[in-house]
């Protein structure tokens, strides 16, 4: 291999060593620091070095000091070139620049077999077995706070992103066009990319897109508010006058993800200009474009029906796609078993016959099954711990046989209308 040299990195350096941060992780656990956080640092000035094969970078380490105390934020290394000294070589630069800094302590946290461990150990790094990593999300402030319990908001737990099972297509588009952009503004701007803020999740119901809207919301540690059509309709000031008011307040935290649930039920096709829906629809339309002038705000509004909804809302500059949402695949069904199966029962199971026996469920249709058969298996074991026989609930075609009664006893959500509509929807209506 060509020879490397480590030196400071450069202004015209920054795309490459976003690709270095974001491509060379060992490990699926998150980095204790955001790959946001480390461009900060570097375009604060902090001490930062490059590993470089001509014009190629591979390798690339991000500090950052204060007073005689300073933290290895980062540190990445193409996979080619591991092995070749680079992390060693790195952090010698790096220490070389902090102590002209006179930095005395330097520290470093990183998940467990991550990329860079060994370099951290070879340059003389000491682990601290007895020190533990805490970390706290701050919560909003008093007024902010206040402002959500009115409106009926949430800060939704997190780690709800990691359990969305199966729909990996979906979750991958939805990754990709709203949680990296929002989570990594400042490489958006970079390439003049702006993040999103408004869109429509659409598909057939119970095919998840409550559940992908809050997990997003859990994703970015953002603020959640709900709102369905029948609120807003028992509002004494009427619809209109009850989304002015949730507009007004939302405009009031720092960040949100606002969700509409049934949104063609107050952004319905405007026909009649006397009508209510009329004026509701109106109403709408002057709110949303107020709504997209602020950073770190969400709107997304899910509905079943996006032919329903007026076309002046799906037009490019009210929302920025529309994303289809739709029934879940063998695969995605495999996987979403496999979740509510648990571990523990799945070895029991005759997976396939449960996969192909549910092709027409959605995902709330297969947690329901499965609650059904776990509560046969339960009610089997109660009665026969009490009769003080053996129990059975380890033979795996009474396991199956449970899961697939319960399919048999699940009506699908999902009619051939349903599928009809959405496929035409797919084709006319899909923006991404």
């Amino acid at each position: 291999m060509a020879p490397w040299h480590v030196r400071d990195l450069q202004e015209d350096d920054l795309d490459q060593v976003v690709r270095l941060l974001e491509e060379s992780r060992e490990t699926a656990a998150e980095p204790v620091v955001t790959l946001a956080e480390a461009v900060g640092a570097i375009r604060g000035g902090m001490p930062a070095v490059v590993a470089a094969v001509g014009a190629r970078l591979v390798g690339t380490a991000v500090s950052l000091a204060a007073e005689d105390r300073a933290w290895v934020l980062r540190l990445a290394i193409d996979p080619e070139w591991r092995g070749h000294g680079i992390g060693s070589g790195l952090l010698s630069a790096l220490e070389e620049r902090l102590a002209q800094r006179r930095v005395r302590r330097i520290g470093a946290l990183l998940p467990g077999h991550e990329t860079g461990e060994a370099a951290f150990i070879n340059s003389g790094y000491a682990s601290r077995p007895d020190a533990t990593y805490f970390e706290k999300v701050l919560p909003p402030a008093p007024a902010e706070a206040t402002i959500l319990d009115q409106i009926g908001g949430t800060i939704p737990e997190t780690g709800l992103w990691e359990r969305i099972a199966g729909m990996d297509a979906e979750k991958t588009l939805i990754e990709r066009r709203l949680v990296m952009p929002l989570e990594h503004r400042d490489i958006a701007e970079h390439y003049s990319l702006e993040a999103p803020r408004a869109v429509v999740l659409f598909g057939p119901p119970g095919t998840g897109k409550t559940t992908f809207a809050r997990a997003v919301a859990s994703r970015l540690r953002w603020p959640f508010v709900e709102v369905f059509p029948y609120q807003l309709a028992a509002d004494p000031n009427g619809v209109a006058g009850a989304l002015r008011q949730l507009f007004s307040r939302v405009e009031h935290l720092e960040q949100v993800v606002l969700f509409f649930d049934e949104a063609e039920e107050i952004a319905s096709e405007r026909r009649d200009p006397t009508s209510l829906a009329h004026r509701i629809t109106n109403e709408l339309l002057k709110l949303i474009p107020v709504f997209r002038r602020r950073d770190r705000r969400l709107l997304i509004c899910a509905t079943n029906t996006v032919r329903r909804m007026d076309p002046a809302f799906l037009r490019p500059g009210r929302f920025d796609y529309l994303i289809p949402i739709g029934p879940p695949d063998a695969d995605a069904r495999r996987a979403i078993w496999t979740r509510y199966i648990g571990p523990d029962r799945l070895a029991q199971v005759d997976l396939d016959a449960l996969v192909d026996a549910s092709a027409r469920f959605t995902p709330a249709d297969i947690e329901y099954a499965s609650r059904t058969a776990a509560q046969t298996a339960f009610e089997r074991h109660i009665a026969t711990e009490r009769l003080g026989t053996q129990v059975a609930g380890a033979d795996p075609a009474r396991v199956t046989g449970d899961y697939l009664d319960a399919i048999s006893g699940t009506r699908s959500s999902l009619t051939d209308e349903d599928i009809t509509a959405f496929n035409r929807d797919l084709r006319t209506a899909a923006r991404v």
